[in-house]
């Protein structure tokens, strides 16, 4: 398939997730993949792995290469295959139309927490209503700790993860979808950031949640579109990505 215009700037959008999300410390090496659905809603543009690879920090737009939504490589370097995990993204990608992006991930934080059984907690509110709201919103866990390496695995998956934008896996990463890379990007960053203040509490003594009459208040000025979760999530995309050096 001839390259666009389109799918050069869908391509950099990707590496930059990419880039962000290592230069924050939220997965190593080469463990870990962003994709993004194609302009023309046929294909995924995904970072690729393979000998010629590089980590998920330093990825760059000739690392991302396009597959169909059964998985198969169509376009990029010789060098470069799709993910063994591909199969989790084009699952996504097949059943949620609504779903543009995919993010998945190995925060150590957040693996902790599964590791342990430990839930997460809504310890705060207005030090950062985003990832609070994703509490609120519900966080399913996949039990199994395993690579998704088929379309069996990743349908199993993803009735795990249900109608949700991010889905915990036990022993292994997380999983993040939304209507644009830099909304999954940011979902993932806010999970983190959850996981990390739950941690940290935890080291100085018992965490207590907050109020249900304040998160009664949180959810109220949701439903009533109080929330400017795009604005915040724009600047938010803004902010790490220049912290990370993207």
């Amino acid at each position: 398939m001839a390259p666009t215009d389109a799918h050069s700037d869908a391509r950099e959008l990707v590496a930059k997730s990419c880039r962000m999300l290592g230069g924050l410390g939220l997965t190593k090496a080469a463990t870990g993949h962003v994709s993004q659905r194609s302009p023309d809603g046929k294909h995924v543009l995904i970072r690729a792995r393979g000998r010629d690879e590089i980590g998920v920090r330093y990825t760059t737009a000739e690392q991302v290469i396009m597959v169909d939504l059964d998985g198969k490589k169509v376009d990029g370097a010789d060098g470069l295959a799709a993910p063994s995990e591909v199969y989790l993204h084009a699952h996504l990608y097949r059943t949620r139309p609504e779903v543009q992006s995919v993010v998945h991930i190995h925060p150590p934080t957040v693996v902790l927490f599964t590791i342990c059984e430990m839930p997460l907690q809504p310890i705060y509110g207005g030090y950062d209503p985003g990832s609070l709201d994703l509490l609120l919103k519900g966080i399913p866990t996949y039990g199994r700790s395993i690579t998704i390496t088929n379309f069996e695995l990743a349908k199993e998956f993803g009735a795990a993860m249900g109608d949700k934008n991010v889905c915990l896996m036990r022993g292994h990463g997380i999983t993040t979808a939304g209507a644009s890379v830099e909304e999954a990007t940011v979902t993932a960053i806010r999970l983190n950031e959850l996981a990390e203040m739950n941690f940290r509490a935890h080291q100085l003594g018992t965490p207590k949640p907050i109020s249900d009459e304040d998160i009664a208040e949180f959810q109220r000025r949701r439903n009533r579109g109080e929330s400017k979760g795009a604005v915040h999530m724009n600047s938010t995309w803004r902010y790490y990505a220049d912290l990370s050096g993207a």
